[in-house]
């Protein structure tokens, strides 16, 4: 097995020691000088060798213990508090917006769930206005209507079913005040022959219809050369008229309803078939949370990449610092 290193530098020592004392004894100097120069030289070695304990086991001086209590990590020196806190602050942020928009889509969607079909009826103006987004604690609420009918602005809404049969809804735009006001479009009913559909009312008009969100399917009007369009849109039910509309249309209630000129030769349509409703009454809230926990998880990602280069430089220098530093060499020998 082979020694330490500083138990054998402590023999050579001795040696050295028993040396001096033989040459003394055979008459080369005296004992005493020898003996005071020996006790020099373990003085000095003892002053600067370093123990085993103070030295890497690689050879290389060990670094010393940093100067905070209990030993911190490097990471957590207080030079680094402030990223350290800053990160905490925007991931915190982050979950917390999240949740908050989730949260309103969830009530949202429970608002939706929620059956207003049978309630009292509202006037539109009370309801929402022409430029208000749809608000989605109001689907399928009753309202009342009042003002003109915009007669060229009628389209055929075509992929309707009804008792299982594909047919059109009818759809007349009722401009809520003047005749140049922003109008709702109204679904008068539904037929399976465009040819046999009524003429569209005309003049001053009153209604009561369950309140919808536009459509959502995603089809668009291959041709806006026709009354025809795919689906009750604001896009494609600009095309056909001259004046702003609402962001949401009414489906006519033919027994709450006044009489409207033709609609009784439709058959009224189905609410159990309403086509899906367009995101921005819930959907637009799921998204913003989605956001957020993308930029909360960024947040932390960029935070760990920083900690993690922090922690690699120090590695780093602590590793130039032991290569640069060599083995404890012993003076006066």
């Amino acid at each position: 097995m082979e020694m330490d290193p500083v138990l054998a530098r402590g023999q050579a020592a001795v040696d050295d020691l028993g040396q001096h004392l033989v040459e003394d004894l055979v008459g080369n100097g005296t004992a005493r000088d020898a003996l005071e120069g020996h006790a020099v030289t373990v003085a000095t070695h003892r002053t600067e060798v370093k123990w085993p304990d103070q030295w890497h086991p690689t050879g290389g001086a060990r670094r010393q213990t940093p100067p905070y209590p209990g030993r911190v990590l490097a990471v957590l020196a207080p030079r680094y508090w402030g990223a350290h806190l800053l990160a905490l602050v925007l991931v915190a942020a982050a979950a917390g917006l999240g949740w908050w928009q989730y949260d309103s889509y969830q009530a949202r969607r429970a608002a939706e769930a929620v059956d207003l079909t049978q309630a009292a009826p509202l006037p539109i103006t009370d309801v929402m206005g022409p430029d208000d987004r749809y608000p989605g604690d109001r689907v399928g609420q009753p309202v009342t209507v009042e003002g003109t009918w915009v007669p060229t602005g009628t389209v055929l809404v075509s992929g309707r079913r009804h008792e299982g049969r594909d047919g059109y809804w009818v759809v007349t735009p009722l401009a809520v005040g003047g005749a140049d006001a922003p109008a709702l479009p109204v679904v008068l009913g539904w037929t399976a022959d465009p040819d046999e559909a009524p003429a569209p009312p005309r003049g001053d008009g009153a209604v009561v219809g369950w309140l919808q969100p536009t459509d959502g399917t995603g089809e668009t009007d291959t041709d806006r050369t026709d009354d025809v369009i795919p689906q009750v849109r604001t896009a494609d039910l600009i095309q056909h008229v001259e004046q702003d509309l609402y962001g949401a249309y009414a489906v006519l209630d033919h027994d709450r309803s006044p009489v409207v000129p033709g609609a009784d030769t439709l058959v009224p349509a189905d609410l159990e078939e309403l086509p899906p409703p367009a995101g921005g009454t819930g959907l637009r809230n799921l998204l913003y949370a989605l956001e957020w926990v993308v930029f909360g998880g960024f947040a932390a990602f960029v935070w760990w990449r920083y900690v993690r280069d922090v922690t690699r430089e120090g590695r780093g220098e602590a590793a130039e610092q032991e290569s640069s530093s060599g083995p404890p060499v012993p003076s006066g020998t």
